[in-house]
């Protein structure tokens, strides 16, 4: 799976007319944790069912065509691709607080992460 791909997905959905905007999140490894500590791989665990409960709550706010992610799961190293999110609303205002609803749910309550 990769961001195209998604994109792709949330164009050919029923309701894609209703959108004037498609947003995308590619979140990576980062070579240094939050606190400065150097960072060469995270491995990462998902709570797939948590995340298609989250994704279902968000795709009912307002204004919200479509929402997919793809959250990439096992040990990656700096650089790679730790998850994607495609948002598709009506508006910018509507489409950026879903985002961030989204990611930062995500980040909370589906995944988990130990950084070496």
């Amino acid at each position: 799976m990769d961001l195209s791909m998604l994109v792709e997905k949330v164009k050919k959905h029923p309701d894609f007319d209703k959108a004037g905007m498609i947003l995308c999140h590619n979140g990576v490894v980062r070579a240094t944790s939050r606190d400065g500590r150097p960072v060469s791989e995270v491995t990462v665990r998902v709570d797939r069912m948590r995340l298609d409960a989250i994704l279902a709550e968000i795709k009912a706010m307002p204004g919200i065509v479509e929402v997919l992610a793809h959250v990439n799961e096992g040990t990656l190293k700096v650089g790679e691709d730790v998850m994607y999110v495609v948002v598709a609303g009506d508006f910018r205002e509507n489409v950026f607080d879903a985002m961030i609803a989204a990611v930062n749910r995500i980040k909370a309550d589906v995944t988990s992460k130990t950084e070496k």
